[in-house]
């Protein structure tokens, strides 16, 4: 599911984008404040911290934001999130698999390969002020934002070529920590819109609050050990930069005839 979601996620913002470039291209002055729809696309690199650092280390995120300034610089927008890593901190993942040597094997008896990853994607509304401090126009400035949404995460295990049957199928779900719940974020960064050409960025510091709850009943690996249904409070803090694409309508042009 998650995998399709992020499938037609990108279908779309690319189609997005293709569409209004020759528009994003042919910008216009932007000495005085204006209104204007716009899209974004960023890279993000976040430590973890509280409950989701008992499980993952630092985690890449893509993203996508897409909104609408208006001429006051407040933005209204909504943004997605594909969050991946390796860094898998999970204390006795998979013991129950594991021989003294802590080798996995396959069905025929070989050692297998296991590959683990952290995966999730948060969707949310977000509105943001942009204060013109040191900037070239008054659309350029300071950027504070904030944002509310749903959270979504878990462990991807991958055995390659390997016939695993305990690692496969619905016997997946015993190991994967499928987490779902809230989310808050902030950012604070310098949100930048030339007056000509297609150099835009945005570029700052992200923080994101989880307020999620386990989904499956049972770890496999800990069977003896009954799955927490309390609130996990899950903090990510990081970086972030994107490229900013305004998407402005053409300009009028007069013609004249004698």
């Amino acid at each position: 599911m998650i995998n399709k979601i992020i499938f037609l996620s990108i279908i779309f913002t690319s189609t997005l984008l293709f569409t209004d470039l020759n528009q994003a291209l042919a910008q216009r002055d932007v000495s005085e404040s204006i209104g204007t729809p716009y899209i974004g696309i960023h890279y993000g690199g976040n430590w973890t911290g509280g409950d989701l650092a008992d499980r993952y280390g630092f985690t890449n995120s893509l993203g996508s934001h897409a909104g609408y300034k208006t001429k006051k610089n407040w933005i209204y927008g909504i943004d997605g999130n594909f969050f991946f890593g390796d860094n898998i901190l999970i204390d006795g993942l998979a013991q129950n698999l594991q021989d003294k040597n802590g080798q996995v094997f396959n069905s025929s008896g070989s050692p297998a390969t296991v590959l683990l990853f952290n995966r999730g994607f948060n969707i949310n509304a977000s509105v943001s002020k942009i204060f013109p401090v040191l900037s070239p126009n008054p659309n350029s400035g300071i950027m504070l934002q904030l944002s509310a949404g749903y959270l979504w995460h878990k462990l991807r295990i991958e055995s390659q070529e390997d016939e695993i049957p305990q690692l496969q199928g619905d016997y997946l779900q015993g190991y994967d920590r499928l987490t779902t719940g809230a989310n808050t974020s902030q950012f604070i960064g310098y949100n930048f819109m030339a007056n000509r050409g297609i150099f835009n960025f945005y570029a700052g510091i992200y923080f994101l609050q989880g307020f999620t709850v386990n989904q499956r009943d049972v770890f496999w690996d800990h069977p003896d050990e009954k799955v927490s249904k309390d609130l996990r409070i899950e903090n990510m803090t990081g970086f972030r930069f994107g490229w900013l694409i305004p998407i402005y309508k053409r300009e009028t042009k007069d013609y004249y005839f004698n």
